[in-house]
């Protein structure tokens, strides 16, 4: 294949532990068991040594609180203490972890999914995604497939903590970053009624900013409900109706963020990730000017950083692989067209509310306007489909497919590119196709599609 044009197989992943924790529906294929033994492990492998202390953050969910105790007791049963943040975001809880000197740190959290999932996220003591020998121990435990862990007793037992010092702590970390008042800015902040509802506020606030909250108001099941970065218009009426200068959207855990300019346009994670590449290159903290991206992002992004010198690299789609090359490489910036955005300097995961006190640097260290900035990038049109096969290896690697996705390659040269892969979580293969109209991904994609239905 062609050099913007690529095949990917899917990896395998755990039996409960995804890309981003142990994801499911609340109490039918994520329940309080699961949580409970989730718990007693932690609690036993960190305190094979010394008394574990563990810290717990959460989201706005109905079923986290329930998924807490379950947590708790497991850990507590098994020796750990436990420190509770209550309601914050997953990149708080990473920041504390790091800097409190916790054995690891757990997130109770479905991200940008509906009320009713939820999920755990296990972060170890250097404040990243756990490894995932761990979490295949972890799998092991709860199938019953290793010897029972013992209880602990008497004095042994251990306890919980009200910790929501450490949020408030993380809160003055990211009020510290910024060099310049806010104050002449007028901001609105879509906080997904989620973990952002608890934080973002009152750090702009303290940061000067004329401050226009929406969905900052959670009730336990209208979390990223036709709001925050996966519903973004409703920001961008937001920002147009109050005539702001900014948006910002978060999701549910608050650790992606996209961006509305003055004009009520998005500014994606790909645009971010240029607007602060291109400024932290001019300034000098862009560790060989590189930045790091996945293999979905638009290649608008690609041709607006060769005309500037800014130099990429491409990763698997999902945070963690990002994270994984920026921390191999030494690299300073990094994330995905979602909003996912990682300024490793500052913090070891994607962190929203920091991501959009970056952009606010660049804005009033440039004097201008995001609009101003984003225009510099001509984002692609993209059309992405899937198709449920029950054998992806053979279908993906069908000499009818491959050929159809050689003619695809060839009829968009330079101004294009197909994305053909595998999903690692379901029998599921996804066709992406970049052009210089709507009317042409359609076109390609139905084209690669169709063959695909005719092989299997």
């Amino acid at each position: 294949m062609g050099a913007d044009t690529e095949l990917l197989i899917g990896e395998i992943m755990g039996k409960y532990f995804g890309t981003d924790g142990f994801r499911g529906e609340a109490n039918v294929n994520l329940t309080v068991e699961h949580a409970f033994r989730v718990g007693r492990f932690l609690g036993w492998y960190y305190g094979r040594e010394h008394k574990a202390q563990i810290v717990i953050g959460k989201d706005t969910r109905r079923s986290s609180y329930m998924f807490e105790y379950s947590l708790v007791a497991g850990l507590t049963a098994s020796g750990a203490d436990v420190y509770l943040l209550h309601v914050t975001t997953t990149p708080s809880v990473s920041y504390v972890v790091r800097t409190e000197g916790f054995d690891c740190g757990i997130m109770i959290s479905a991200s940008h999914n509906p009320f009713y999932d939820n999920g755990i996220k296990i972060i170890n003591s250097m404040g990243y995604k756990m490894e995932a020998s761990v979490e295949e121990e972890i799998e092991a435990y709860i199938d019953g497939e290793r010897e029972e862990i013992p209880l602990a007793v008497k004095e042994n037992i251990g306890r919980t903590v009200d910790f929501s010092a450490g949020r408030n702590r993380y809160i003055g970390y990211l009020i510290s970053l910024p060099t310049r008042s806010f104050k002449t800015m007028r901001v609105g902040l879509d906080c997904s009624n989620g973990s952002a509802s608890a934080i973002a506020k009152s750090v702009f606030d303290a940061l000067g900013a004329k401050t226009y909250v929406i969905h900052n108001d959670p009730d336990g099941t209208n979390i990223n409900q036709d709001c925050g970065s996966t519903h973004i218009e409703a920001l961008q009426a937001f920002v147009k109706e109050k005539g702001l200068d900014i948006g910002f959207a978060y999701d549910g855990d608050a650790d992606r963020c996209l961006a509305v300019d003055e004009h009520g346009n998005v500014v994606d994670g790909d645009l971010i990730l240029y607007i602060c590449g291109k400024y932290m290159k001019e300034i000098g903290q862009l560790k060989d000017d590189m930045i790091v991206t996945t293999i979905m992002s638009n290649i608008g992004l690609y041709k607006a950083c060769d005309k500037i010198g800014l130099k990429y690299q491409k990763t698997k789609v999902g945070d963690k692989y990002v994270f994984e090359n920026m921390m191999e490489h030494g690299y300073r910036l990094g994330g995905e067209q979602s909003g996912h955005i990682i300024f490793s300097k500052h913090a070891t995961t994607g962190d929203g509310i920091l991501t959009s006190l970056k952009v606010m640097e660049v804005l009033l260290e440039k004097k201008t306007t995001l609009g101003t900035l984003a225009s510099e990038v001509k984002i692609y049109p993209q059309l992405l489909q899937n198709l449920r096969v029950t054998d992806k290896k053979a279908v993906l690697t069908h000499p009818e497919v491959t050929a159809a996705v050689k003619e695809v390659e060839e009829a968009l040269g330079n101004d294009g590119r197909i994305l053909v892969r595998e999903s690692g979580t379901e029998p599921v293969l996804r066709v992406m196709v970049e052009a210089t109209t709507q009317e042409l991904c359609g076109q390609y994609v139905t084209k690669v599609i169709d063959t695909m239905k005719h092989v299997m």
